[in-house]
């Protein structure tokens, strides 16, 4: 009765809090932001756009940063339309079912992407370490099969979490100390001990993140001994160059995401702008600097972006 006291009491919705306390900041942040997604949204889209033109693109690499571009599309979109259109009304307000349905999308898209940036991290060993089988090994149909294991598996961690979340009492709290809705933030509402749902969450940073974190440095440094034995200089270049990519992607990503856990809980203003920010840069700057990364060191992109424009 009390939980379902508790749906009733908020289903008028929930206060996103931002950054209100630094409107000096908020408008600075309300352009840059601006920018940076229309950003990823050209970025993304061109990647996706370029993997089924080119027929050069056409391998496995191309196919999981398609996924990787589509996933990014849509983890931004999640999030920063509606930090938009709460800067510039003023109103910070969310319905009970949008944050419902935001929590699920954007942990279900970031569990996604951890669990996809180790399928890609495979993907390369596979092409350095066994290059004479690459073509057998990752097959389309296998291709498939790891990208849906990536996005049924990140999904299934998001609907539990949700669940588990949303069941908890808040008692008259609705101010999501976020500019979106996430379950650190969620759980700072609850008026019960959350223990259960810590336990659980951080048993899920385990098999989303350190796992996955776990396989990457596997293959990477099975990759290093392989390049180390190449014996041109320009069979390494070119071998770092394929990984060098990647490999920045994932420090980018796992570094602001895993940071952001030293934040869950902020007691101090300073605390909480450092948490906000943090989970600004995940959420938005890294998904906008993908498409630049692959485009920028990665040679077939830079030419199929020339025959797209017609210059070759």
């Amino acid at each position: 009765m009390r939980r379902f006291n508790n749906t009733l009491h908020h289903s008028k919705g929930f206060v996103l809090v931002g950054f209100s306390e630094w409107p000096k900041l908020e408008m600075v942040l309300f352009v840059v932001i601006s920018i940076f997604y229309i950003m990823t949204l050209l970025g993304n889209s061109a990647i996706i756009i370029l993997s089924r033109l080119d027929p050069r693109l056409h391998i496995p690499m191309y196919f999981f940063l398609a996924n990787l571009s589509f996933l990014d599309l849509c983890y931004t979109t999640s999030t920063v339309p509606q930090m938009l259109v709460n800067i510039q009304s003023g109103q910070r307000k969310i319905s009970y079912g949008g944050c419902i349905a935001q929590l699920f999308i954007f942990l279900g898209l970031g569990s996604t992407e951890c669990v996809l940036l180790s399928v890609m991290a495979f993907d390369r060993y596979v092409a350095i370490c066994q290059p004479l089988h690459y073509t057998v090994i990752m097959h389309s149909r296998l291709c498939q099969q790891l990208a849906a294991v990536a996005w049924v598996t990140g999904f299934s961690n998001s609907l539990v979490q949700t669940v588990l979340t949303f069941l908890l009492p808040r008692c008259g709290q609705y101010q999501v100390e976020n500019f979106f809705c996430e379950v650190p933030a969620m759980l700072q509402l609850s008026c019960v001990d959350t223990w259960i749902n810590e336990v659980e969450m951080y048993a899920a940073v385990v098999v989303i993140k350190v796992i996955p974190v776990g396989l990457i440095l596997f293959s990477y440094i099975n990759i290093v001994r392989a390049v180390v034995r190449i014996q041109s200089s320009e069979g390494r270049k070119k071998a770092f160059n394929t990984c060098g990519s990647h490999l920045l992607v994932v420090v980018m990503f796992y570094g602001s995401a895993i940071s952001g856990y030293a934040y869950m809980a902020p007691k101090s203003n300073s605390a909480k702008l450092k948490g906000k920010l943090l989970a600004l840069f995940y959420g938005l700057v890294t998904p906008m600097l993908n498409p630049l990364i692959y485009t920028l060191r990665n040679k077939d992109v830079k030419e199929a972006v020339k025959k797209l424009l017609g210059r070759e």
